[in-house]
């Protein structure tokens, strides 16, 4: 079967249901809707870019001006915390 955009809210499911991204989260990964999948992506491309990501423990990644917004003022949480931040900015 194929997916439509027609139907309930989101047009899909999990990582390919489209999300609007916040007002905070927009200048990081852009302000048009886009499914989950891409909305990580398109934050670890603005870490790299960045050279956020903790060079002695990996896992660790350090906020700027920007990131700090989304991981609620903190200066450094794991990659695991950040997901879940990341999607407290997500509009359905």
């Amino acid at each position: 079967m194929a997916t439509s955009k027609g139907g309930s809210k989101g047009g899909g499911k999990g990582l390919a249901a489209e999300v609007k991204p916040s007002a905070d989260l927009a200048p990081i990964i852009g302000d048009k809707p886009m499914p989950r999948s891409e909305v990580t992506k398109k934050v670890w491309d603005y870490i790299k870019a960045h050279g956020l990501q903790d060079q002695q423990n990996k896992r660790m990644i350090n906020a700027d001006d920007n990131l700090r917004k989304i991981f609620g003022g903190k200066n450094q949480v794991s990659m695991f915390e950040m997901t879940a931040l990341v999607n407290k900015h997500l509009i359905s």
